[in-house]
């Protein structure tokens, strides 16, 4: 159960009116601390310093309503520019990254910057009142008739126009950089690797995923993509029970009913199989969240609609190949024992379904390889590429791994490149061979 909680409020999080809303009702208490403020007074000592000018109540009107006007335009101004640049990148570079630039922190503080800018000074606009106008209430007598302007309220008003300006510039060059082909393989790519310095922080070993535990398998029921594994809680339950649990499926995986999603060395009731699978969330798409096939399959994604003969970018697949060295070269020489999150378990109780450094190769190259055989260039740069990755590599096993996808990869070729574009291929993989040996 906790899973499903913590699945919806990473949803909420990465949700594009989440950041709007918060800072839009943090623009609106303010406004009210602010007229309070005012009308306790706290403004005459700024008024009586001789260098504040007062304002009047035709002018304050005047200002908060420009500003206001002018800032829920903006705001659609800078919704539909958003719209317009994430229908770009997901017609170019994929549909799956939709979910990258929906949920950029940048796009989601500048709209909520103007939306909180209007927020207030249509708040404090409401509370302005000229002599001619009755006031009653807020501190007044029936029938007063003393103007009100809130002087403090207009400065801090002053001042989120200033704010608002800044932010408007920042979003004018932040979408355009942030559509940049370099920018958003940058970004997966850096995400990528931070999240294996975390999840395997053992430098320098070579140990690969130990024996998997067997048991009674319990068969999921529910039908979707798993989000969230709650480690915890299933640790929780092997403790109590005196259970080993193995887990056959990982974060991403797609399920449905009857598909083993555990196996138990233990004994199970009908009532620990519910509980067991009230672990694992469920949804309609993947998440980056404990799953690091998902990041790579966003750069493989891209490699391969870079090569599709509708677009033949073999730059931008060469960039993806890069960054996916750079992962695997993170990978090659550190321990792969480690599962998700594993400070919230014990691993002799939870077993996750970890993956050995074959998978992640074939993961990402072997999973390009038809497409980047078909062009010359792509070829002997995913060549150089896997070259590199197997010198850090700290096992034979896995120098041996890259040989056999470099391997395919050159037979893949053969079928597809010929004459002088074959044989620099052919050259190219007898040199990594000669390297390895």
């Amino acid at each position: 159960m906790r899973s499903s909680f913590r699945a919806v409020w990473l949803g909420i999080k990465a949700s594009y009116w989440f950041i709007p809303s918060l800072l839009t009702l943090a623009a609106f208490l303010l406004a009210l601390g602010m007229i309070h403020l005012d009308r306790s007074g706290v403004s005459e000592s700024l008024l009586s310093s001789g260098w504040f000018e007062r304002s009047r109540p035709e002018g304050a009107r005047a200002q908060l309503t420009v500003i206001a006007s002018a800032m829920i335009a903006v705001s659609s101004t800078v919704f539909a520019i958003t719209i317009a640049a994430v229908a770009y990148a997901s017609g170019n570079y994929g549909p799956r990254l939709l979910t990258n630039f929906m949920n950029d922190r940048g796009n989601q503080i500048s709209l909520g910057v103007f939306i909180a800018t209007f927020a207030y000074n249509l708040t404090v606009l409401r509370v302005v009142r000229s002599a001619e106008e009755v006031v009653s209430g807020a501190g007044r007598p029936p029938g007063s008739t003393e103007a009100f302007v809130p002087q403090l309220s207009m400065l801090v008003s002053a001042g989120t126009v200033a704010v608002a300006v800044i932010v408007l510039v920042y979003f004018l060059h932040h979408i355009p950089a942030s559509i940049r082909i370099d920018a958003v393989l940058g970004d997966i790519g850096r995400r990528l690797v931070g999240d294996i310095e975390k999840r395997f922080p053992k430098e320098g070993g070579a140990t690969e995923p130990e024996e998997r535990i067997s048991g009674e398998p319990v068969n999921a029921t529910g039908i979707g993509y798993i989000q969230i594994v709650d480690f915890e809680e299933l640790d929780e339950i092997a403790r109590k029970e005196r259970l080993a649990i193995a887990l056959r499926v990982r974060t991403g995986d797609f399920i449905h009913p009857h598909l083993p999603v555990v196996e138990v060395k233990g004994e199970v009731s009908g009532d620990l199989r519910e509980r067991i699978l009230d672990c694992f969330s469920l949804g309609e798409s993947r998440t980056p969240t404990q799953d690091l096939e998902f990041l790579i399959d966003e750069l493989v994604e891209i490699a391969l609609r870079a090569l599709s003969p509708g677009i033949n970018d073999p730059f931008t697949a060469i960039t993806s190949m890069h960054w996916m060295g750079a992962a695997l070269a993170k990978l090659a020489d550190r321990d792969l024992i480690e599962g998700p999150e594993q400070e919230d378990y014990d691993t002799h109780r939870i077993q996750p379904l970890a993956d050995d450094f074959g998978h992640f190769v074939r993961r990402s190259f072997g999973a390009v390889r038809s497409s980047v055989a078909t062009n010359p260039l792509a070829a002997r740069m995913c060549l150089e590429v896997l070259s590199g990755v197997a010198a850090g590599a700290t096992s034979a096993e896995r120098r041996s791994a890259l040989l056999e996808e470099a391997r395919a990869l050159v037979a893949q070729a053969e079928t597809e490149l010929e004459g002088p574009a074959l044989r620099e291929v052919r050259a190219r993989i007898e040199e990594l061979e000669r390297a390895l040996a």
